[in-house]
């Protein structure tokens, strides 16, 4: 039977072996990171990223796995199509009232 390492076994190994963090980072770590700098605009978001993050969130019981097929539904095409960013639509301008002129009482 193997040996469960600890969590200072597992820090003392993570210091010793300094590529090995990145062989064992989670793919729904890489994700949120690429997520964030997707918002924060200096990054890109792929459609893997979004796959991953509602894998996870189904997983967790979080979002149920129809919303988790709807999510990746909505984000499919933009994400497809990487020459426009995602952004939410700007509310339209509601039209000015004209100024009604008051006839002066003379």
């Amino acid at each position: 039977m193997p040996a469960e390492l600890g969590g200072s076994q597992i820090s003392s190994l993570l210091e010793a072996l300094p590529g090995i963090a990145s062989v064992l980072r989670s793919p729904v770590a890489d994700a949120l990171v690429k997520a964030i700098r997707a918002a924060a605009g200096v990054g890109e978001f792929a459609m893997d990223d979004a796959e991953e993050l509602v894998r996870y969130a189904v997983r967790r019981g979080l979002i149920g796995p129809e919303e988790g097929d709807r999510v990746l539904a909505d984000v499919e095409g933009p994400l497809k199509s990487k020459h426009k960013p995602v952004r939410a639509a700007k509310p339209k301008a509601l039209p000015k009232k004209r100024a009604v002129k008051k006839k002066s009482r003379r």
